[in-house]
C-alpha cells in the first residue's frame, strides 16, 4: 500500500488542536504541512496577524474605498475604533430582538420571505436550514435569484399565507438589480392578491439608500442598518443575517457569543494555538500558496449540507483576484465544492481517491448524533455509527492514495457552533489573503460582471427599437445597430425576446438561421 501522507500518532499530536471552551478540534496533520514550513514563514505569519490587529483596529482595508473592515466588531463591538460605530452595533442587536419578540407576540405573520442575493442570501440560506425545525417560531423562504420561474415556485408555496407573510427587503445599495427584481416581484404579487406591500415590508439597507428612502417614503414596517464597514460574505453577524434568524427563533446571542469566542482563539500569536492560522498555513501548504488545489468540503450532517455554497462565496470571493497588493498580476484563489457525506461516497469519492489529485478536504464532523436516544440498525451500530465509520472509512482511503486532507470536529449543530464556524472560516480567510499578499475585502470582479449585464440590457432595448416587420437574422441586426463586434450577444437577446414573447418579437427557423422581427 502506498500512503504519501504520514498518519503518525506523534505527528496528530503535533498538529491537533483543541479548544475545550467551544469543544472544537482541528487536525492538518493529514496535509503537507510540515513543522519546517511552519518555521519557515514565521516571518510572514508575523505579518499576517499584525496586519489583522491593524483591520481590527480600524485600518483602512480598501485604499480604492476608503473603507474599513469591521466584521469582527459585530460580535465585539467593544473593539470598534469609534463609540458611534460600538453603540450601533448594540442598539441594533436590540433592536432586533426586541422586533422578533413584537411580531411573535402579535401572531399576525406565520412566515417570511427573504429577499436578497450572494452574502445577503447564503449565509442566512445556511442558518437557516442548519437550525431549522418543526418547532420554528416562524417559517422562512428565500427570493435569491431574479429567476423568474424560481419566485413563482417560492410564491405558490406561500399561496394564502402572502397575506401573513413578512417580507425582508436586504440591500446595501437599493440598487442591486436581482433584490430590486425581487421586490418588484413581491410588490406585484402583493398587489394581485390585494394586500398592501409596505404593512408587510422590512428593509435592512445602507442608511440614505435608495432602498432606505422607499422605505421611509412608504412607511414600511421598519428598517435596518447596512455598514460600508461590513461586506456581504461576511455579514451573516450583521442584521442581514441576524433579523431573518431572529425571526425563525434562532438565538442570535448565542450565534454571536460562538463568533466572539472563535475570535478570542484566532487572535493568539502563536501558529500552533491558532486554529484559523493553522487552517490558512494548511491551505497554503497544500496550494502552494497560488491556489494549484481545489478544497471539498465534506459536512458529515445533513444540517450543514448549505455550507460549501456558504464558503464558495466567503472563499472564492474573497481570494479569488487578479492582482496582488503592489499591482503584480497573481490570479490567485481556491475554488471551492462539495456536498455532504456519506452521500459524497455514492458520488465523486471515487475521483477524490483515484482521479487527479488537484485538490484537499476538509471534513466536517458533528460529534452528538442526535436528540435523543438512537437505536441499533445492526448488531452494536446505529446509524450515527455507520456515519462516523463513513468518514473515518474514507479519509483513510484519500490518506492512503496520497491525498491531503483537514479535519474540523465540532460538538453540535447549534447557534453557537454555527457562529463559531462562521468565525473560523472569516479569519482563517483573512489570514490567507495576507500570507498570499492580495486584497481579499474588495470585488472588482464581481462589479465588472454587473457592469457586463447592464450593457446587455442596453443591447436588449436597442433591438427592440430596431426590430420591425421584416424578418432579420442575428448578424442583420447587428449590422443594423453596427455592432458587428457582438452578433453572439445578439443572437442570444433575440432568442429570450422571442421565447417569452417580449415586446411582440417573433421568431422564424430555428438555430443560427433564424429571424427576428415585431410585427405591426
Amino acid at each position: 500500500m502506498n500512503t504519501l501522507l504520514s498518519t503518525s500518532w506523534e505527528r496528530f499530536c503535533q498538529f491537533f488542536f483543541y479548544d475545550p471552551g467551544l469543544d472544537v478540534a482541528l487536525d492538518v496533520s493529514r496535509t503537507n504541512l510540515s513543522e519546517e514550513q511552519l518555521q519557515g514563514m514565521q516571518e510572514a505569519w508575523h505579518k499576517a496577524t499584525a496586519a489583522m490587529r491593524a483591520l481590527e483596529g480600524g485600518a483602512i482595508a480598501n485604499p480604492d474605498e476608503n473603507r474599513m473592515v469591521g466584521h469582527y466588531w459585530l460580535r465585539a463591538p467593544e473593539l470598534a475604533p469609534e463609540p458611534a460605530i460600538r453603540q450601533e452595533i448594540e442598539s441594533t442587536v436590540q433592536r432586533i430582538l426586541a422586533f422578533a419578540r413584537k411580531i411573535h407576540a402579535e401572531r399576525h405573520f406565520t412566515d417570511v420571505l427573504s429577499i436578497g442575493i450572494g452574502g445577503s442570501a447564503l449565509g442566512p440560506m445556511f442558518v437557516h436550514d442548519a437550525l431549522g425545525g418543526p418547532n420554528d417560531m416562524m417559517a422562512l423562504h428565500f427570493f435569491d435569484n431574479t429567476d423568474p420561474d424560481g419566485m413563482d415556485r417560492v410564491l405558490a408555496r406561500l399561496g394564502e399565507r402572502l397575506k401573513s407573510t413578512l417580507i425582508l427587503v436586504i440591500s446595501k445599495s437599493g440598487g442591486t438589480p436581482e433584490t430590486f427584481n425581487g421586490m418588484i416581484e413581491a410588490q406585484n404579487a402583493c398587489k394581485k392578491a390585494g394586500l398592501d406591500f409596505a404593512k408587510q415590508a422590512v428593509a435592512v439597507t445602507g442608511a440614505g439608500s435608495k432602498l432606505d428612502q422607499l422605505a421611509e417614503k412608504e412607511g414600511w414596517l421598519e428598517r435596518f442598518p447596512m455598514w460600508d464597514w461590513v461586506g456581504g460574505r461576511t455579514s451573516e453577524l450583521s442584521a442581514v443575517g441576524l433579523l431573518p434568524a431572529a425571526l425563525q427563533g434562532v438565538d442570535i446571542q448565542g450565534m454571536l457569543g460562538g463568533a466572539a469566542a472563535m475570535d478570542r482563539l484566532t487572535r493568539a500569536e502563536s501558529s500552533h494555538q491558532n486554529p484559523a492560522g493553522l487552517l490558512a498555513l494548511a491551505w497554503y501548504a497544500a496550494t502552494g500558496g497560488k491556489g494549484l488545489k481545489d478544497m471539498v468540503i465534506l459536512p458529515y450532517k445533513d444540517r450543514l449540507a448549505l455550507f460549501s455554497r456558504y464558503l464558495q462565496q466567503l472563499v472564492m470571493e474573497s481570494l479569488g483576484k487578479k492582482d496582488d497588493l503592489s499591482g503584480q498580476v497573481v490570479h490567485q484563489g481556491i475554488a471551492v465544492y462539495g456536498n455532504k457525506g456519506s452521500t459524497d461516497q455514492h458520488a465523486y469519492v471515487q475521483q477524490l481517491r483515484d482521479g487527479l489529485n488537484n485538490f484537499f478536504a476538509t471534513f466536517l464532523v458533528v460529534e452528538h448524533d442526535r436528540q435523543g436516544d438512537s437505536i441499533e440498525v445492526s448488531p452494536g451500530a446505529t446509524t450515527g455509527d455507520y456515519l462516523s465509520g463513513m468518514w473515518q472509512g474514507t479519509r483513510e482511503a484519500l490518506t492512503e492514495g496520497g491525498r491531503e486532507s483537514i479535519l474540523i470536529t465540532v460538538p453540535d449543530v447549534s447557534a453557537r457552533t454555527l457562529g463559531a464556524l462562521i468565525a473560523l472560516y472569516e479569519r482563517a480567510v483573512g489570514f490567507y489573503g495576507l500570507l498570499v499578499n492580495i486584497n481579499a475585502y474588495h470585488q472588482p470582479g464581481v462589479e465588472a460582471g454587473k457592469k457586463a449585464a447592464a450593457a446587455v440590457l442596453k443591447l436588449q432595448e436597442e433591438i427592440v427599437a430596431a426590430l420591425g416587420p421584416e424578418p432579420l437574422t442575428a448578424e442583420q441586426v447587428a449590422d443594423r445597430l453596427k455592432a458587428s463586434d457582438r452578433v453572439e450577444s445578439v443572437f442570444h437577446v433575440c432568442r429570450h425576446l422571442a421565447a417569452n414573447a417580449r415586446f411582440g418579437v417573433l421568431a422564424d427557423g430555428d438555430g443560427l438561421q433564424a429571424r427576428f422581427n415585431r410585427p405591426q
